[in-house]
């Protein structure tokens, strides 16, 4: 059985669309089978791997209001071993269609228990909120991974975002961990960096990933050319990082 695994933290540009293109094309070429579930209307991860959300015929959107299935809205990309749910600018849309439904937390998690089973790992790149859909992804998740900007408020919004957590683990979804705090953004030269890393670690100790996300110009031009960083130049800092985050991922799940 596949397991899940959301990628949030509602302050955007801490680098959660990027971890989870280049997490999910590390843990393929790694030879897992995964699916990366586009679960942000901006629809990034999409583009980052090529896939153009205009041209999808069924996309998240349309998992989530009944109008297909997950099976049915599933792309190949560029890298094998690696399928993609899209996303599309009608996901704006779907919370106010949910809010009419009784179980309207638990739409991600029933649509998912469809593929669970085809897929070592499924990630879920969620948008820069704590709306309806990211609480699908947390109730849907065994697990969420927290990037953290090496910056001065990066700290900042993480106890609300825990505190979301909590209360998804109390009423949604009691099996809800953190598998980890992903420091991103990371140059090793700025005191401020190492600052916070140790902060973390000191707040949270084993949860943060030993694995940096250093700052990379490779890693921030890949997507526009619509690649992972690991087909764009799988030798830069960026590629070899996510490599070694999918690493400790498997290790520590075995």
């Amino acid at each position: 059985m596949g397991k899940i695994i959301a990628i949030a933290n509602q302050k955007g540009g801490v680098g959660k669309t990027t971890t989870s293109i280049n997490l999910a094309t590390s843990l393929a070429v790694l030879e897992k089978k995964v699916l990366l579930i586009d679960a942000d209307p901006q629809a990034n991860a999409s583009s980052g791997l090529g896939i153009d959300p205009q041209q999808v015929k069924s996309s998240i959107y349309e998992c989530l209001v009944g109008q297909s299935s997950i099976q049915d809205s599933v792309v190949g990309t560029c890298v094998d071993g690696l399928n993609l749910v899209a996303s599309h600018i009608d996901l704006v849309g779907a919370e106010l269609e949910l809010m009419n439904m009784r179980t309207r937390e638990r739409v991600l998690a029933q649509a998912l228990s469809q593929v669970r089973d085809d897929y070592d790992y499924i990630l879920i790149d969620c948008s820069p909120s704590l709306g309806l859909i990211t609480v699908n992804a947390l109730t849907a998740a065994d697990s969420v991974i927290i990037p953290v900007q090496a910056e001065y408020f990066a700290l900042e919004g993480i106890s609300k975002l825990l505190n979301t957590i909590k209360i998804i683990k109390s009423k949604l979804n009691p099996k809800l961990e953190i598998e980890g705090f992903l420091l991103t953004m990371y140059d090793s030269r700025l005191r401020l960096a190492n600052q916070i890393y140790e902060e973390l670690k000191g707040h949270f100790g084993s949860l943060v990933f030993n694995t940096v996300i250093q700052r990379n110009i490779r890693l921030s031009e890949a997507p526009s050319h619509g690649l992972p960083a690991l087909l764009y130049d799988c030798e830069s800092r960026g590629s070899v990082n996510h490599m070694e985050l999918a690493k400790e991922l498997i290790t520590k799940n075995r």
